[in-house]
């Protein structure tokens, strides 16, 4: 009988495929360099055709690579679900789980989450894994991840949204600064405001932005920040204004500051959190309760409603 490719060397593949390097496919893969290109020049052999091009400066699929590569990747994910559906037939949260969560929900979510869980099922390994909303998804749909716990809408083909609560945006503010404690504030106050914002890529700012009804060229941003901690630390000093999610001011990210914290004077003016997975994972039922266990560790800090 003849040889067949490991699901091992197919990882590889579809890993230097993705970062089209060998050092950070490797550490992607967390085996040596010497391992996993090991790995591939087996697969190469087995099936008797050349995959990938080498050279000093970058790595090249060949046309026949690209074909394996989109093949070697559906096939993963079909082995991900295989093993889901093994997981599924168990008792709900006896297994493990692995979870994408985005930064601005992670530290305001996560403790209250897992907690409970730790307490109800000792057993039950959750692992996450926190990035940006579009690596987030890409892992998804990589096999690599079972759920999402993230800000919606965003993008994604062949899933299925579990929306669970609204995230209300809070107008930041120094304490002496003019819309500050304002019993009458609207979206249009921000216009022309200094407005302290995440840097592109982080879907909070797009989604701030889009529930304000605010363009790029309606504000001034002075700085943009990786992290909604530092960005606090920068309005406390009085460079500008942020938009912060409710979540994380009833978390105390403004606790011992010299922060104004104001709503807006419409409801409305909010993220919408929600889980999202693959369309046909077997295990959509336990990721439904995991929804449920989210919305009942947050529905009071974030004032969400059914």
């Amino acid at each position: 009988m003849a040889r067949q490719p490991t699901l091992k060397q197919l990882k590889y593949l579809c890993a230097v495929a993705e970062h089209q390097h060998f050092g950070r496919a490797a550490e992607a893969s967390y085996v040596s360099q010497s391992t996993l290109s090991a790995g591939i020049q087996e697969l190469e052999e087995t099936l008797s055709a050349s995959l990938i091009e080498r050279n000093n400066r970058k790595v090249l699929l060949t046309s026949l690579g690209l074909d394996v590569v989109t093949r070697a990747q559906s096939m993963l994910v079909d082995v991900e679900e295989l093993i889901s559906l093994c997981a599924a037939a168990g008792e709900p949260f006896s297994g493990k789980m692995r979870l994408g969560v985005i930064p601005t929900i992670a530290p305001f979510i996560l403790p209250q989450l897992l907690s409970s869980l730790r307490a109800e099922h000792p057993n039950f390994k959750l692992y996450i894994r926190e990035d940006l909303s579009h690596q987030l998804v890409g892992a998804l749909h990589a096999g690599e991840l079972d759920v999402l716990l993230l800000a919606l809408p965003f993008p994604a083909e062949s899933v299925e949204v579990m929306s669970l609560m609204a995230d209300d945006f809070l107008l930041a503010s120094p304490c002496h600064h003019p819309l500050a404690n304002s019993a009458t504030l609207v979206t249009a106050d921000l216009e022309g405001e200094d407005l302290l914002l995440l840097e592109d890529g982080h879907c909070l700012r797009d989604h701030a932005l889009e529930a304000c009804k605010l363009r790029d060229s309606q504000i001034s941003v002075p700085y943009q920040a990786t992290s909604l901690a530092t960005i606090v630390q920068m309005v406390a000093n009085g460079i500008g204004v942020t938009l912060l999610p409710a979540m994380s001011v009833a978390s105390g990210i403004t606790a011992g500051t010299d922060i104004e914290v104001t709503p807006f004077q419409k409801a409305g003016i909010a993220r919408e959190i929600g889980l999202m997975w693959r369309r046909k994972t077997p295990r959509a039922a336990e990721f439904r309760m995991l929804g449920d266990r989210v919305r009942a560790c947050t529905r009071q800090a974030v004032g969400a409603t059914d």
